[in-house]
């Protein structure tokens, strides 16, 4: 039996304050709405029942976020693409914001068990004054339950389209990619944390941005498989690689709330879940 589900949330700016409607067809589902940092700001909580995906199952999420609101999203726990014995397994997110919004995309990671095939889609379409802090994180099987990633494929996709475009395949036989110094070097994770915008930034507010996430990487123990760029004047991106997710996700948390400060001047207010 194969999942398929969708979700659809819309958030608009009402009397000062981002309210989130949402429609949803399948296990897919908003588990809370919460404004921890008051009525500007909604932070919203996405589960998918099921734990994971098979071949077959397909997750598609649509948000928009209107004019002027600011959402946060993230989710209790990975994503998880279980073993495939032939069709794939789609992961396809859209994100679409109107001119003054701002949406922060932070989901936890998406696992690769051995043998899945799998693809993890996420676009994002931004309107001049729109702005995007995003984050993605894959790991590659469960090496320290002893489940390495030996078999199977991914395709990552992330795209912000006419700006920026990453797609690469992933393919477990590959091992050239997966243990070069010129690929992954052996690492079991890799992560990107990105500022996306409507239109272009000016060049001290991008420079400050870079400052900001090299200055944390100086003394953090990734450093050396860290770096931050910023390949076009709507986008800064930091990526890394990591023995496992842990050291690469408190990384991105750091570059996230340092971030949050110097491009919003807001303080960061960690999710009640990251801490449960």
């Amino acid at each position: 039996m194969t999942w398929h589900a969708s979700l659809s949330l819309d958030y608009t700016l009402e009397a000062n304050r981002s309210v989130a409607r949402f429609v949803h067809d399948g296990p897919l589902r908003v588990l809370q709405t919460l404004y921890p940092e008051g009525d500007a700001v909604c932070h919203n909580i996405l589960v998918h029942p099921p734990g994971g995906l098979v071949g077959g199952d397909t997750l598609d999420i649509q948000v928009h976020v209107g004019r002027g609101a600011h959402a946060l999203i993230t989710t209790p726990g990975a994503t998880r693409f279980y073993r495939s014995e032939g069709e794939l397994a789609l992961q396809r997110t859209q994100l679409r914001l109107d001119a003054g919004a701002r949406l922060e995309w932070l989901p936890l990671e998406a696992i690769l068990y051995n043998g899945c095939r799998a693809e993890n889609r996420l676009s994002f379409e931004l309107e001049p004054g729109a702005e995007l802090l995003a984050w993605d994180i894959t790991a590659l099987g469960l090496p320290h339950a002893d489940q390495p990633f030996v078999r199977g494929s991914f395709c990552q996709h992330l795209e912000l389209p006419g700006v920026w475009l990453e797609r690469g395949l992933i393919a477990a036989s590959d091992t050239r990619l997966l243990n070069s110094p010129l690929g992954l070097a052996g690492q079991h994770c890799m992560a990107s944390i990105f500022f996306a915008t409507g239109s272009a930034m000016l060049r001290e507010r991008r420079q400050g941005a870079l400052d900001c996430a090299r200055q944390l990487l100086l003394a953090h123990p990734l450093s050396a498989l860290a770096g931050a760029t910023s390949p076009n004047p709507q986008l800064l991106v930091l990526r890394v690689l990591a023995p496992q997710v842990e050291p690469a996700l408190e990384l991105l948390q750091r570059v996230w709330a340092a971030w949050r400060e110097f491009l919003w001047a807001m303080r960061p207010e960690r999710p009640r879940i990251w801490a449960m």
